[in-house]
């Protein structure tokens, strides 16, 4: 049998290309004690892929070169030599761009078997998985939102930001999206019921990005869920009431590789701001409440995603990039069956 390989095989200098990939063909090994065999239906690509490919100190290890890329997968089990997974099986693990993944199922976190009856089997990787997850914990463990304050969003129509909204509207808050064009603003606004939006691309500089946050925010901003950084973030910053939270997630505007600068970092003293930064696998304590709340809530209709398609494991690297870029609408995934 043989297996098609997406693999890193050099190092970005700034933005990520097209020849820092290669699609490799491989066999697929024989399965040993404790193993299984999984076929991948869907790939999950997610903005935190662009700092693992280079080598920099970071909170994970780098990618390593001329090796399949990493990152979440769902699938079925096609073989299997361990006692608690049998073909048939529907699996999220972290298998990577590939279309099969072996699987050492003895050990604790790498495999998880899934019901697809209720819960469409790509939201595994999605708002019932990692993205989903982190929605939950920031807005939760970190925002705290009170009921009646708001609560800022930025990327508001992505696979964390569109849960977060949804979830702090749940909880009696008022939601103030930030999201990139018409069409995701009204997004966020009509289908996942935010109670506002501004869309920063419609405000080039930072005086009239401020301007709309101000209008959007009039009782000012008790917490941000920050996926963005610069000068969405430094925006945000200005609104933050005293002892306002920040749940710090991401910073797409710096995956590129270039720093990011705070344009008046004195406000965090001013304001007397907590901000936390958090990596969601850190927290696997809370992943059953948060995966359960998640789930129930997908299965009554009462959390809403979109997700962004690609078809077959070559078209990966430029959705991925396209990611990088905010090409995407909603939760990108590459479909592998």
């Amino acid at each position: 049998m043989t297996n098609q390989q997406i693999h890193l095989v050099s190092r970005p200098r700034g933005a990520a290309s097209l020849e820092n990939f290669a699609l490799v063909e491989a066999p697929v090994p024989a399965l040993g004690d404790g193993q299984v065999l999984v076929r991948h239906h869907y790939l999950s690509l997610d903005p935190y892929m662009r700092g693992r490919m280079d080598d920099a100190k970071s909170y994970a290890p780098p990618q390593p070169l001329n090796a399949v890329m990493l990152g979440g997968t769902v699938g079925e089990v096609v073989a299997s030599r361990h006692v608690a997974y049998a073909a048939g099986d529907m699996v999220v693990g972290s298998g990577g761009w590939q279309q099969f993944s072996i699987v050492d199922a003895g050990k604790p976190g790498v495999l998880r078997k899934v019901d697809a009856t209720h819960v469409p089997l790509q939201a595994y990787l999605g708002v019932v998985g990692m993205p989903g997850v982190t929605a939950w914990y920031g807005l939760t463990q970190i925002c705290k939102p009170t009921p009646g304050k708001t609560i800022i969003v930025s990327a508001a129509s992505g696979a964390v930001g569109g849960v977060v909204g949804q979830l702090a509207r749940a909880r009696g808050c008022r939601a103030v999206g930030i999201a990139g064009g018409a069409d995701k603003c009204s997004y966020v606004l009509n289908e996942l019921d935010f109670d506002a939006c501004v869309d920063y691309k419609a405000h080039k500089d930072p005086k009239s990005l401020y301007a709309a946050l101000k209008e959007a925010t009039p009782d000012g901003v008790e917490s941000s869920f920050e996926n963005v950084g610069g000068p969405v973030m430094d925006a945000v910053m200005a609104r933050m009431d005293a002892f306002g939270r920040v749940a710090a997630c991401g910073m797409i505007s710096g995956y590129d590789g270039e720093p990011i600068p705070m344009k008046d970092p004195m406000r965090i003293v001013k304001s007397r701001l907590t901000i936390v930064g958090f990596i969601v696998s850190e927290h696997m304590e809370f992943w059953p409440e948060a995966l359960k709340e998640l789930g129930a809530r997908v299965t009554a209709g009462t959390l809403k995603y979109r997700e962004s398609v690609a078809q077959g494991l070559e078209k990966a690297p430029e959705a991925f990039l396209g990611l990088l870029k905010g090409r995407n609408f909603g939760k990108q995934i590459v479909k592998l069956v």
